[in-house]
């Protein structure tokens, strides 16, 4: 291959290297950035000389092929080159249009990029730059991080690309855009007048853009000047609102009030912030408002929008189907062997319980499976789906509380599928609103949309359950959850709430995860509330005092 004239020697000042941290500099430094560690001999790595053939490069990345292509990347994305920039990647045809766009569309100048330690393969850096159009400019500065992998084809590093390399709100498909937005700020209310911030309600952040995108237009506001992260489609499927990063020129907010109770509101932060991966919501039976949402992870709203299987609370929906079918009933005996085989499935009990000459009462109180399992075969693949939508007003898409939300999900599923759909596995996704407004409806005894914009801002219809539960049904029912809440695997989170009150626990096994999801739903007079801990463990020791504590506050 001849000699290579080492690009370094060319080089007046060296690149400076301070406590592990790679400063990335227009000028003497940005040049040659493969030459930067090694003088370019990792170009050449992994091709053989002998008949031309090329090998592929395989195995853990060096050190120094990680700070090589990191800094070959950001130098280059840094004075501009957006094709050398883009072509450092795995995907020069994602990154291109948006590297070249935060000139375009975000309008930034000055752009400063700081590597920090790399931590293996991955490299956070730091991002400083001015947001300029018009006449109007900010400084916008903020911390990202790349991961340097192999390209299949050569094994050669190169940065792995997704949006959010360049800004870590981007979701792939998005963009950064600078000008007058689209949709005029809001500024929200609580149901008592007094203003949300973010600041004050961490996990409003989320709920207050989606309020913003509903209202920003007809709240009566005037739009300002922004940075802001414009969703793409698959953001959009996953119903992420736009996100406003900096705000040059204020706009007039308009005014939305909402159902949330400070108080209330106050207290789920507080809870969901002692455990991570925590999500709770409360509303009001009797009316469907609701008073409260907090997640312990800020980015993503899955007290409202998650998709989880719910466990063992959704054996609240099963046992309304069984009583109302003859199946069961609370005080009667009904089977809890350890195990039951169906549709090919062997289910089990926690621990492989049972309870010998028990009552249905007894197997809801300690969450038996079998004991629901056992009635799969005198059920039609669609009954569960069915009590679902037209009890409890799930699975239907149809919910309009004023901001995006999941609304649930009990597919029509046969066999073994079926059968696990019953304890609250298979294909069945819930999320805390959906499993409170379910505690919600045992309690009022019909179905209320949850809503957190009164219908009567906008005018807009609210979904209907199309029948309610037997007087007999529901009082076996509200029977069933305060034996639990009593004397049951919720007894101890619920210990002092009673007597008006009733509770349910889950926990939900997820493939990959070492603890299941922890799952609490319960109501204590005209208050209902639900949450989940993500691998957190058993329901009652995990999101049950979340849950208890917000029917303590608002009781």
């Amino acid at each position: 291959m001849g000699k290579r004239r080492r690009v370094a020697e060319r080089r007046k000042t060296p690149p400076a290297v301070l406590g592990g941290m790679i400063a990335v500099v227009v000028g003497g430094a940005g040049i040659g950035a493969y030459a930067l560690y090694g003088g370019g001999a990792a170009a050449d790595e992994g091709t053989s000389a002998q008949g031309g053939h090329k090998t592929v490069r395989t195995g853990p990345l060096t050190t120094a092929e990680v700070r090589t292509a990191s800094t070959h990347f950001l130098t280059a994305w840094q004075k501009g080159s957006v094709t050398d920039a883009a072509a450092a990647t795995d995907d020069p045809s994602a990154a291109g249009p948006l590297l070249t766009g935060l000139t375009k569309d975000a309008h930034l100048k000055d752009l400063t990029l700081t590597a920090g330690r790399a931590r293996g393969a991955e490299v956070p850096f730091s991002v400083k730059a001015t947001v300029s159009y018009h006449r109007l400019s900010k400084p916008l500065a903020y911390d990202s991080a790349l991961t340097v992998v192999r390209r299949k084809s050569d094994g050669r590093p190169m940065v792995q690309w997704h949006s959010s390399v360049v800004h870590p709100d981007l979701k792939d498909g998005d963009k950064l855009v600078t000008g007058e937005s689209g949709t005029p700020p809001v500024t929200a209310l609580d149901r008592d007048g007094g203003k949300l911030t973010d600041t004050e309600y961490p996990s409003l952040g989320v709920v207050l853009d989606g309020l913003r995108e509903k209202y920003g237009k007809t709240a009566g506001g005037r739009a300002g000047v922004e940075l802001r992260v414009v969703r793409g489609k698959a953001a959009r499927a996953d119903k992420l609102s736009d996100k406003t990063l900096v705000e040059l020129s204020k706009g007039t907010p308009g005014t939305v009030r909402t159902t949330l109770s400070p108080s209330l509101q106050a207290a789920a932060e507080r809870q969901v912030a002692k455990r991570t991966r925590a999500s709770v919501v409360a509303l009001r039976p009797s009316t469907g408002e609701i008073l409260a949402v907090a997640n312990s992870g800020h980015g993503f709203n899955t007290a409202f929008q998650g998709s989880l299987a719910p466990g063992s609370t959704m054996k609240v929906i099963t046992s309304s189907l069984l009583i109302d079918k003859g199946l069961a009933s609370a005080d009667k005996e009904h089977p809890c062997p350890k195990t039951v085989t169906y549709g090919g499935w062997k289910f089990h009990n926690d621990d492989d319980f049972q309870i010998k000459d028990g009552t249905f009462k007894a197997s809801f109180a300690r969450s038996c499976n079998t004991a629901f399992i056992s009635q799969a075969k005198k059920l039609k693949d669609d009954d569960l789906t069915k009590q679902a939508q037209q009890v409890f007003g799930l699975s239907m898409n149809n919910w309009a509380i004023g901001v995006p939300t999941f609304d649930g999900a009990v597919p029509v599923q046969s066999q073994a599928q079926m059968a696990a759909s019953l304890i609250g596995q298979g294909g069945v996704r819930m999320n805390p609103l959906n499993m409170a407004s379910v505690a919600a409806t045992v309690k009022s005894g019909s179905f209320h949309q949850p809503y957190l914009v009164s219908p009567s801002v906008d005018h807009r219809k609210l979904a209907a359950a199309s029948r309610k539960l037997s007087a007999k049904t529901l009082s076996q029912l509200r029977e069933l959850m305060q034996y639990t809440a009593a004397y049951g695997t919720a007894a101890e989170a619920m210990s002092g709430l009673g007597p008006d009150y009733g509770a349910k626990t889950g926990s939900a096994e997820v493939d990959g995860q070492k603890k299941p999801n922890g799952w609490f739903t319960a109501y204590r007079g005209d208050l209902a509330a639900a949450g989940v801990v993500q691998a957190g463990g058993h329901g009652g020791d995990t999101a049950g005092p979340i849950v208890a504590t917000l029917l303590k506050s608002g009781g």
